[in-house]
């Protein structure tokens, strides 16, 4: 009955917001926080501009989409500004994680910071947090994209994690804790694959790069990287993730019914061995994206 008049709901948004499947991008401005009038003038804009991305893109060469993959803290966003510092033509899309610190509440003065309570209480805000995760992540990965981008002869796009990895790492991993009940597993499960129906093509990706390191360093980086609201975060719970993202992407047994992610290719990059301040290290790593965009 819920998903049903969830599924009515989204059809309504999408007849009040658009004249055409094109726009069909707007249905997540009722998912997130407006940060006022001027947020939405700005995103209207955007919209306008889908139509005219899509047909530039058919004029510049395609674009190769690929998402980072990776445990907490084994050094995605690193990697991201070291390719962003190399591959200055490329666009690169962090996490959301303003809008998760940010989340609007009608307490607090209007907000909260949602990522911690997720950490201080994962059995209270664990469907929050993954409905908001998830549909931020659906937003940059259809976002359109700029007009420099598209001019370009190969552009690239790489983003921070993905939808996939939501479902299949985060959202799972709760589930098997206990932190989300057998209900709201299979309400977000019913939600996330209507979605992917709908924004599938856009939200395809090309490629994954999968950066694997022990459970043990993902550990010692987040310590001493020392963000507020990972203080709970223990090394079982990382030990966890890694498990869902080798049974994901490397051993693949986790049933997959999605067709653009069932074959993705997929880069693992060794990443035990920090690679900041390794100019030897870091330069291997570069090599070996390279290598794999090239052959994408």
């Amino acid at each position: 009955m819920f998903i049903n008049k969830t599924r009515i709901s989204l059809v309504a948004a999408k007849a009040y917001f658009c004249t055409s499947r094109k726009a069909d991008v707007k249905l997540f401005c009722t998912f997130i926080y407006k940060e006022g009038k001027k947020q939405e003038s700005s995103m209207a804009g955007k919209f306008v501009k889908l139509q005219h991305a899509a047909h530039s893109s058919t004029c510049a060469g395609k674009i190769k989409k690929l998402s980072v993959e990776g445990n907490i803290a084994v050094g995605k966003s690193s990697l991201l500004k070291l390719l962003g510092n190399v591959f200055q033509e490329w666009s690169f899309v962090g996490e959301p994680l303003k809008k998760w610190q940010h989340a609007y509440s009608s307490s607090s003065h209007g907000m909260d910071n949602l990522l911690q309570l997720l950490y201080d209480n994962p059995t209270r805000w664990s469907y929050t947090f993954q409905t908001l995760s998830c549909m931020t992540r659906f937003k940059t990965q259809i976002d359109p994209l700029s007009e420099e981008l598209l001019k370009q002869k190969q552009p690239v796009r790489v983003f921070e994690r993905s939808v996939y990895s939501d479902r299949f790492v985060f959202a799972k991993t709760l589930f098997e804790l206990g932190h989300l009940n057998e209900m709201e597993w299979s309400m977000y499960q019913e939600w996330h694959t209507f979605l992917l129906q709908e924004f599938g093509e856009r939200a395809a990706l090309d490629g994954i790069l999968y950066l694997h390191a022990t459970p043990k360093k993902c550990f010692q980086r987040l310590q001493k990287r020392a963000r507020k609201e990972e203080e709970r975060v223990t090394q079982q719970y990382l030990e966890k993730l890694h498990d869902q993202h080798e049974d994901w992407l490397r051993k693949k047994n986790i049933d997959v019914h999605f067709t653009q992610i069932c074959n993705i290719p997929l880069l693992i990059l060794d990443v035990e061995e920090d690679f900041e301040d390794n100019p030897l290290v870091s330069q291997h790593l570069i090599n070996k994206v390279k290598e794999f965009v090239v052959s994408l």
